[in-house]
């Protein structure tokens, strides 16, 4: 396991800043160290000179209590800095990590999210980076703090005794000797322990997503055993972690401890023959321990931190993998052609440029079951299209891929102003509502600040007369399945209004619908058509299939486009 992960650094600035001003506040703190090192053997010697001269205490005492005190008040300072920068440092670095992660995985979209569990993916963004508050808090300043710290005080202590400098030179390599061996021996400790914290979270979040079903067939309580379970072998493991953390930390003190007394024993044969002055002697020996003293820290603050390292190790993973994979693609564009460009990658030239039409060239989507397509679609504005089949046909899928969202061969070209994106063209309602807890207004803007008059003409146009400001649970609860369809519907409409999107996708939005409610969104449907833009709704339903200007039966061997009459 690598002390510090370059990928880390990487893919930070805050982290790399970090790591400069810890070793700035190091070497402050170090210089200190020598100073109250002087300071203090001065002061023994200036004392015990005035002692052995009649008692009457030199001038110069006062400025060395000065020296002393001064020194001690820049470390205290340097110390203080080193934390201050710690945390907020953490609290950065978690934030940009998370913000890369998130857009990653929007960029990669849901096919590479469902390879990998939620709950798992979930656990590790949320308190699995949380650890690295000691990563950064103890860690990484202790392990600056080593860097710089170690040779400074080794050539300090060896300016002041050479053979005294020798012994800590010999001695040191002991301490990262027995690091090494226990980091060895905690390695896989520290990693099943991860794997039991990503398992407890996936195991709470599933009950809990899953908590309506469970008491509607009686499994509730059941839960709560399994829950126990797993949360019990965290437990066993986490103490596992902390006895072997105190067991090294005795060792690594035990270390230190020997080397310390092994130059104190010679310092003090010395002294006894007189082949070493006291100021000398007293200024190696209070430096002596602070030479061992970062070294032997740092180790034990790395198994503090390593819940922190595997999960920072978890995510630079994720976002390794991720860009590989972008690099291979890029690699076989070279190799492959403009084909595969459209394969991979959801924007294409086409869609920065000015368009009036939704064009479909030879769009194929292959998904492990099925192979959807070839489709060839010119939709011109003020076209309704509908995308026909069975379930399970692969609508969807195609949905999904005029986003940009799903791997596709072929050529999508979305209506819209040249400049602008792929997603700031589309308006798009998911077969599932998607809801979350807040108001039903919150729901449908996606923002805790609304607009009042959009969110009432577009809960209107989907025909659902609920009060904007009912508040609804997680997953629509409060809402029967036809209500929170439409607020998925109406959530496509306010987008369309606020940003005049030319493209309209809606994914079986009357799948849950009676006859009324439907007749009510195929209207509206048409009204989109008749402003301007291009809808293109999935569904099985005859009335939504008679509505259409453009039919496109998906599932048949080859899709057929038809034009109504």
């Amino acid at each position: 396991m690598k002390p510090l992960d370059p990928r880390l650094l990487r893919l930070s600035r805050s982290a790399r800043g970090f790591i400069a001003a810890a070793a700035a506040t190091g070497l402050l703190r170090t210089v200190a160290t020598i100073a109250i090192a002087w300071g203090i053997a001065a002061a023994v010697t200036e004392v015990v000179d005035a002692v052995h001269h009649g008692g009457v205490v030199p001038g110069a005492f006062v400025p060395t209590l000065w020296l002393l005190g001064g020194a001690v008040a820049l470390r205290a300072v340097a110390a203080w800095a080193t934390d201050d920068l710690a945390g907020r440092a953490a609290a950065t670095v978690k934030r940009e990590l998370r913000r890369i992660v998130l857009a990653r995985a929007a960029e990669r979209g849901p096919a590479w999210l469902a390879e990998r569990s939620s709950a798992g993916f979930a656990t590790t963004l949320g308190p699995g980076l949380d650890a690295l508050d000691a990563y950064f808090g103890r860690y990484l300043p202790q392990l600056a703090l080593t860097a710089v710290a170690t040779p400074v005080l080794l050539v300090a202590i060896g300016l002041g005794d050479l053979t005294s400098g020798l012994i800590v030179l010999c001695a040191l390599p002991v301490v990262p000797v027995f690091m090494i061996l226990i980091g060895l021996a905690t390695q896989s400790l520290q990693r099943r322990q991860s794997d039991a914290l990503a398992r407890l979270g996936g195991a709470f979040t599933e009950a809990v997503e899953g908590l309506a079903t469970l008491k509607v067939f009686g499994r509730a309580r059941r839960q709560v055993g399994r829950i126990a379970t797993v949360t019990d072998e965290h437990r066993r493991g986490t103490l596992g972690v902390l006895r072997l953390s105190f067991v090294s930390g005795f060792a690594l003190e035990l270390a230190a401890s020997l080397s310390v007394a092994l130059v104190a024993v010679t310092i003090g044969i010395r002294l006894v023959d007189g082949s070493l002055g006291l100021g000398a002697a007293m200024f190696v020996l209070v430096l002596a321990p602070e030479a061992f003293a970062p070294i032997r820290q740092v180790g034990a603050d790395f198994h503090a931190a390593q819940d922190g390292v595997e999960a920072s190790t978890a995510v630079l993973d994720v976002l390794d993998d991720a860009r590989h994979e972008h690099d291979d693609h890029d690699t076989h564009d070279e190799h492959g052609g403009q084909t595969e460009h459209h394969q991979h990658h959801g924007a294409h030239d086409d869609d920065r440029s000015a368009a009036d039409a939704l064009v479909l060239d030879g769009l194929t989507v292959r998904r492990p079951d099925v192979v959807v397509g070839p489709v060839d679609l010119h939709a011109p504005h003020g076209t309704v299209v509908v995308l026909a089949g069975p379930s399970g046909s692969g609508k969807s899928s195609l949905i999904a891929a005029i986003r940009g969202v799903l791997p596709h061969d072929g050529t999508v070209v979305v209506p819209g102003t040249a400049g602008t994106t792929r997603d700031d063209r589309i308006s798009w309602a998911d077969q599932r509502p998607r809801l979350v807890r807040g108001t039903v207004a919150e729901n449908v803007a996606l923002s805790a600040t609304p607009e009042p008059e959009t969110v009432a003409r577009a809960l209107g146009a989907a025909g659902l007369g609920v009060d904007p400001g009912l508040q609804v649970g997680s997953g629509g609860a409060g809402l029967s399945g036809g209500q929170a369809q439409r607020v998925a519907f109406a959530r496509a409409l306010y987008r369309h209004d606020r940003s005049g999107t030319r493209l309209v996708l809606l994914d079986e939005p009357t799948s849950a619908l009676d006859a009324e409610a439907e007749a009510h969104v195929l209207r509206t449907v048409r009204r989109l058509a008749d402003d301007g833009a291009v809808v293109v709704v999935a569904s099985h339903r005859p009335a939504v299939i008679a509505a259409a200007d453009v039919r496109i039966d998906v599932g048949s061997p080859a899709p057929v486009q038809g034009v109504r009459a």
